[in-house]
């Protein structure tokens, strides 16, 4: 039987990675900080860590696998990550992490790896039109990423770049645009922009308003989970490396996401846009090369996926309320 190591197997993608590994014949050990908030522990042997202790890391790693996945980060939505109060210890956590992960594969043999990179590393220069974002990959350089989120994807992507030319790593960087779906954190403060509309809409009473940040002309690209697994497990049969943008093509501006939303719920509500951290005016995932490299890109709209978000969302914030 195939092994796989899922370091952030609490967190979103990560348990809906787990799921598909074991779904492809994987045993699965997963490590996290948390227990998954709605999966339970899906992964043959799960425990709580936190792996930017070296003993930890070392725990979790303890045997050679036949792959390695890292998507442990410190991460969250534009409320978390661009107000400017958390970059220290978004920097600190996730490059350690890193650096953990790195040294101790290289200590273990273990080469073959995958590294979650983000959007958030392209240059804040190329995304200040919202109807024409550059998000193709070889526009990450020269740098300069929007926020301290991205400067630390982009130095993690350097370091196991370094691995692999020094010590032989095996690690194929994929950079996620805006991954959603159910079983994800949809309240909070670092919820991301389809489950914090979704919820609230569903909180918010027929004939009422939705709260959005920003003038809502801002631009994104969402990407529906099981795409985004679905193109991870492409990308590691195959011999690229990357770093290879993983999202959708679909760009949407966040009102429309809020009108989809609300008409997806079937309520009359208005959009009310209101002060708040934006990100980037627009971002779009440029996928020529994935479909160049895997001969496969992402093809779900983004409705359908809006629909099933909503509708677990909606049963999260039901279920709240009566309990």
């Amino acid at each position: 039987m195939k092994t796989a190591l899922v370091l952030g197997a609490g967190g979103f993608i990560g348990g809906h990675l787990v799921k598909r590994l074991q779904s492809d014949g994987y045993w699965v050990r997963g490590v996290d900080l948390k227990p998954h908030d709605f999966a339970g522990c899906p992964a043959d042997d799960f425990f709580l860590g936190d792996l930017k202790d070296l003993t930890v890391m070392r725990r979790a790693m303890d045997r050679q696998f036949d792959a390695v996945y890292q998507l442990a980060a410190d991460m969250g939505g534009a409320g978390y990550l661009f107000t400017g109060e958390n970059d220290a210890e978004v920097m600190r956590n996730s490059a350690q992490v890193n650096l953990n992960v790195a040294e101790t594969a290289r200590q273990t043999d273990n080469r073959n790896i995958f590294y979650s990179s983000s959007a958030c590393i392209y240059p804040k220069e190329n995304q200040t039109d919202p109807q024409n974002p550059n998000c193709a990959e070889a526009s990450a350089y020269p740098a300069d990423p929007d926020s301290e989120y991205g400067w630390e994807k982009l130095f993690s992507e350097r370091l196991y770049e370094s691995y692999n030319r020094n010590h032989g790593l095996n690690v194929k960087t994929a950079r996620f645009h805006n991954v959603f779906g159910p079983l994800g954190t949809y309240q909070g403060g670092r919820e991301k922009a389809p489950a914090a509309i979704c919820r609230k809409v569903a909180q918010a009473a027929d004939g009422g308003t939705v709260e959005v940040w920003g003038a809502g002309d801002q631009t994104r690209s969402f990407l529906y989970v099981d795409e985004a697994v679905e193109a991870v497990m492409r990308l590691m049969r195959s011999d690229f490396a990357g770093p290879v943008n993983i999202g959708s093509d679909e760009m949407v501006s966040i009102n429309d996401l809020a009108r989809m939303a609300i008409d997806i719920s079937g309520k009359n509500l208005a959009i009310d846009n209101i002060p708040g951290p934006e990100g980037v005016r627009g971002r779009n995932s440029d996928n020529a090369m994935i479909r160049a490299k895997l001969g496969w890109a992402p093809t779900q709209p983004l409705r359908l996926g809006m629909e099933q978000t909503y509708n677990w969302v909606a049963q999260q914030v039901e279920t709240t309320a009566v309990g």
